[in-house]
């Protein structure tokens, strides 16, 4: 079996689409999945399953989840894998400790997005935030408070053209150590 870790977008946020830590692992564990474990109440699962295809396991999970929740819940895989490179990855030369006041955001895509894309959003870029690509990640690190930029969640995806999920760095090392 291999492991895997799900992130879901918009899942307790915002208030919106409360979905409490257990009730989350009994819908993966009812999709027979094993070793379930829920990280952070933000739709971070961490998940064992014979599959070799995560976008088979997209699908299977966004399916069940809006069948069991009422509304779609995008959901981006990585395998563990996958998972270690992207928490190792350093795009940026300075940054990424609070101690600096900056704060790195990873971005989870299905897909690679188009060099036009890419450059939209790095036409967003300013002095306090940058941007940086791999296949199927961006790397967004911010110098002032999340509540205080221009950009948010729904404007990322409108520039990219695609659906995205964010995360803390430091959720993501978590998630990757925990997957070891």
């Amino acid at each position: 079996m291999a492991k895997y870790a799900a992130f879901l977008r918009a899942i307790n946020v915002g208030g919106n689409h409360v979905v409490k830590m257990d009730h989350l692992r009994g819908l993966f564990e009812s999709l027979r999945f094993k070793n379930v474990a829920t990280v952070i109440a933000s739709g971070n699962v961490i998940f064992d399953s014979p599959s070799k295809s995560a976008m088979a396991l997209e699908k299977r999970i966004e399916s069940h989840l809006e069948e069991a929740l009422g509304y779609a819940v995008v959901t981006f895989i990585r395998s563990t894998t996958e998972l270690k490179s992207i928490a190792a990855y350093r795009p940026f030369a300075d940054g990424e400790s609070d101690s600096d006041g900056q704060v790195l955001y990873i971005g989870f895509l299905k897909g690679s997005p188009s060099d036009e894309a890419k450059q939209k959003l790095a036409s967003l870029a300013t002095e306090e935030e940058e941007f940086h690509f791999t296949t199927r990640e961006f790397y967004w690190l911010r110098g002032e408070k999340f509540s205080d930029s221009k950009l948010s969640g729904p404007l990322l995806e409108k520039t990219l053209g695609m659906r995205t999920t964010l995360r803390n760095s430091t959720t993501v090392k978590r998630i990757a150590s925990l997957c070891s």
